[in-house]
């Protein structure tokens, strides 16, 4: 296995796919990676919270503290050419005044880091989807105006989940702009904010896999992709759950309400896309689901510890042995480029 960040990458720290694939051996991508989970809390953000007394500083979690430098450098470890960043406004907000100042603070702070790193990084734009109008304006702003390339949502909101019909008016402006919907899970609705639903246990282990599978889903069951046909829906963590229920869905199709034909299920599976952010379990389960070009990198950093994705996630995508080199390829770079042109340097 090569050693990430030692080969390709210009001084001035930019991956060159094609001083890799000079290097020899065949190309499985590693060297020029395309990250479509990075999280981003902007460091402009952090300070309008503070100053909005929206958050204390030091109760702040580890990944809330990003900083573009230290980004570059987990980047260039670990063959990340270019990382695709989810905005994150860990907060409660007092009004949609203030969540639109939120997000407009953050959105700006984005595209300024997009501007000093060319070609590094690109972002998507946030929505808040119980705040239809907030998110309406956020849209509009993120995708046609400042060239995001896609939006992140959370899987559920005070626990109405992705594919509530509430959600139409949003996902139909989505769908007008063939929009990347990139999804990201939280807490499971009815527990206490903050709280482990299973002491002990953090509610990311578990629970959030549970809350994507859910999102997955209630848009099954809502037929979310024949409505909105023209929209991308990227799972993260692998899809959670769903790809080992895969069969119990089908099987028990009927069971849902209204019954869904177990052909809609299988169709829906294939449609969606996955990242690799977890790290990812063995591909097989995954492989034997969907379309090896449903499959995209991610990293999950800096939710996911630097040491977890350089030193477990990378390495265990490149030995993977469900993966030939151009399985990898396509996961670490050609799927991601497919889904998102945007990211074609112009």
């Amino acid at each position: 296995m090569p050693e990430y960040g030692a080969i390709g990458i210009t001084a001035g720290g930019t991956a060159r796919p094609d001083v890799a694939d000079a290097a020899g051996g065949e190309d499985d991508g590693s060297r020029a990676v395309i990250d479509v989970h990075h999280h981003f809390c902007a460091p402009a953000w952090r300070e309008w919270a503070e100053r909005q007394g929206l958050v204390n500083p030091k109760a702040l979690p580890p990944w809330a503290r990003w900083d573009a430098q230290t980004a570059l450098e987990l980047m260039d470890r670990a063959g990340i050419a270019t990382a695709v960043l989810k905005p994150m406004l860990p907060a409660r907000y007092e009004s949609s005044a203030q969540l639109r100042e939120a997000t407009t603070v953050t959105l700006r702070a984005a595209v300024e880091v997009v501007e000093a790193h060319p070609g590094r990084f690109v972002f998507h734009t946030p929505l808040f989807l119980e705040d239809p109008q907030v998110s309406s304006w956020a849209l509009r702003h993120g995708l046609d105006e400042l060239g995001a390339v896609g939006v992140n949502v959370t899987a559920n909101h005070g626990g109405v989940y992705l594919g509530d019909p509430s959600y139409d008016g949003i996902f139909a402006e989505l769908d007008e702009r063939s929009a990347v919907v990139d999804t990201h899970p939280h807490n499971l609705p009815g527990g206490p904010p903050g709280a482990a639903t299973v002491p002990g246990l953090p509610n990311f282990l578990c629970d959030f896999l549970l809350d994507t599978t859910r999102a997955a889903a209630n848009m099954i069951r809502n037929r979310t992709l024949d409505r909105f046909p023209n929209l991308s829906v990227i799972l993260p963590h692998g899809g959670g759950f769903l790809p080992h229920i895969a069969a119990r869905l089908e099987a028990f199709a009927h069971s849902f309400d209204p019954p869904v034909e177990p052909a809609a299920v299988r169709d829906h599976l294939h449609r969606f896309y996955y990242d690799t952010a977890g790290p990812l379990s063995p591909a097989g389960t995954l492989l034997a689901t969907v379309s090896p070009d449903r499959i995209l990198f991610g990293s999950d950093w800096p939710a996911c510890p630097a040491a977890v994705v350089t030193g477990v996630a990378v390495p265990a995508l490149a030995a993977d042995p469900a993966f030939t080199p151009a399985l990898r390829r396509a996961v670490n770079r050609e799927n991601a480029l497919r889904l998102m042109p945007a990211l074609v340097p112009a």
